[in-house]
Order: C-alpha cells, then structure tokens, then sequence
C-alpha cells in the first residue's frame, strides 16, 4: 500500500469517526432513554409481582385467622372484617361466610350471603355460579318450581362449572315430583357424563337403584 493510499484511508477512517460521534451527540439520548424504560418496566414489573403476591399472602394469613376462631358466629364476624385488596377476594369471603352461617343454623344470612355474590357482576364466574348453585340448594323447597328448574337448567348447561350438581339437582326434583322415569334417566346421564366424580357417579348408582332402575352395564 502506497503513502497516498494509506493517508486516504486514514482520513477515510477519521471521517467515519467523526460522523459517529456526531451522530451519537444527536441521537444517543434514544438509546439511553431505551435502557432507562426498558431497566425501569422490567423493576416496576417486578415490583408489582411482589406487591401481590404480598397482598395474597396477607388475604390468605387473615382468612386462616379468621377460621381459626372457635365457633361458626365467631369465624363469620372474623371473615366480615378481613381486608380485601383485590377482585373476587370478596366474594370468597362472602362464600366463606355463607358456610359458616350455614353451620351456625343461620339460613337467612347464609342466603344474604350467597344472593350477594351471585349478583356480583365484578366477581369471578365460577363463584358466581357456585353461590346460584347453593342459593337454589337451600331455596329449593321454598321457590317456585318453575324458577327453580330454569335457574338448574342454566347451571346444567354444557360448559357449565358446576354442570354434574347441577344435573343431580335436577334429577332429585324430578324424583322428588313423582317422575321417576325422568330422574332415573337423569341419574343414569350422570353415571356415564365424562369427569363426574366418583362421589357423585356413586349417588347417581345409588339413586338409581333406589328408585328402582337398573344401573347402566348392570
């Protein structure tokens, strides 16, 4: 490489230097403003994360409090006055609540509690449809019928969270109405629906049996 080449390049390279430096003193705040948001998203998410599930494990410590009380009365105020920081946390103290009522012999506040959170638009479907499910349970005898086999039939839905209770509800107003034929064919759905429970296929044999059908592959 001759004398007059290796000037050229020199310059060449001076000048290429000289344009990034330039163009770094204009555009270099981009850069650095991306590492700033990218390194202050990336804590604040963080941050988030821990903030929550701080906050679930507070809600979770205060429900074990509350449980651990020594009668139902007591449990249910102490579940009242649990804190709640996030959606839906409401509404499982609202269901918690309803059992403890329940087991206290207090049906009224058991059904306020439960009404409460099925028409809950901001809580969870499946506790949404958990209390309707339990607020038919304990209403049935006092509904009208009719009301009651709509509210069973949404429940039942295919889909549905709850849909194998549901059934078993509807199977036992039928048999409950004199329509054994209906209920046994009900039952029998049930028996051979896919992911019922054991517990559940074994009602549904039994009820069967009692109301004098023949079980399926029997």
């Amino acid at each position: 490489m001759s004398e007059t080449d290796s000037f050229i390049e020199e310059v060449t390279e001076e000048v290429r230097r000289d344009r990034l430096f330039k163009l770094m003193r204009k555009y270099g705040w981009i850069g650095i403003l991306a590492v700033v948001l990218i390194v202050g998203g990336a804590a604040w998410n963080e941050w988030r994360k821990a903030s929550a599930r701080a906050e679930a494990e507070a809600f979770g410590d205060a429900i074990l409090a509350a449980m651990a009380a020594d009668d139902s009365g007591a449990r249910a105020a102490a579940l009242a006055g649990v804190p709640v920081a996030a959606d839906g946390q409401s509404a499982l103290l609202s269901l918690l609540a309803a059992d403890e009522a329940l087991a206290a012999g207090q049906d009224a506040a058991a059904q306020d509690a439960l009404a409460a959170v099925a028409s809950d638009a901001a809580a969870p479907d499946v506790f949404r449809q958990l209390a309707k499910l339990k607020l038919l349970i304990l209403r049935g005898p006092s509904m009208d019928a009719a009301e009651r086999d709509r509210g069973l039939a949404e429940l039942a839905a295919p889909g549905a969270a709850f849909r194998p209770l549901a059934m078993e509800q509807q199977a036992q107003a039928l048999a409950d109405a004199g329509k054994t034929d209906e209920a046994i064919a009900l039952f029998t759905q049930i028996t051979e629906e896919a992911g019922v429970p054991s517990g559940l296929r074994q009602r549904a044999t039994q009820m069967i049996v009692v109301l004098g059908g023949e079980p399926a592959g029997q």
